[in-house]
């Protein structure tokens, strides 16, 4: 099951790359020469564009939460680092005391 999500979710980020590069860019220095004609139809065509980023972005956010869930599950609890500490400080061996 993991790994069919994790080959959903690659090919889901690629989809979301594609579909953020061919969207037109809405700043000014890169839109000179579109007529208002074309303007027009860029903005449905944008819109949808936006719509669908929008959702795959969803899909993509909802596939990765749900590998991190099944990957955690199969984690092991372990003691805590401060524990470990203890312990080894109980085996430590002593300092010989000097004889001046």
């Amino acid at each position: 099951m993991e790994n069919i999500l994790l080959v959903a979710n690659v090919i889901i980020a690629i989809i979301l790359v594609l579909l953020i590069l061919m969207q037109k860019s809405e700043g000014g220095a890169l839109g000179i020469g579109i007529s208002q004609d074309s303007f027009m139809f860029s903005r449905s065509a944008g819109n949808f564009m936006t719509k669908a980023t929008a959702i795959v972005a969803t899909i993509f956010i909802i596939c990765s939460l749900s590998l991190t869930i099944i990957s955690r599950g199969e984690l092991t609890p372990t003691t805590s680092v401060i524990d470990k500490i203890e312990e080894n400080s109980d085996d430590a061996p002593e300092i010989p005391e000097s004889k001046n």
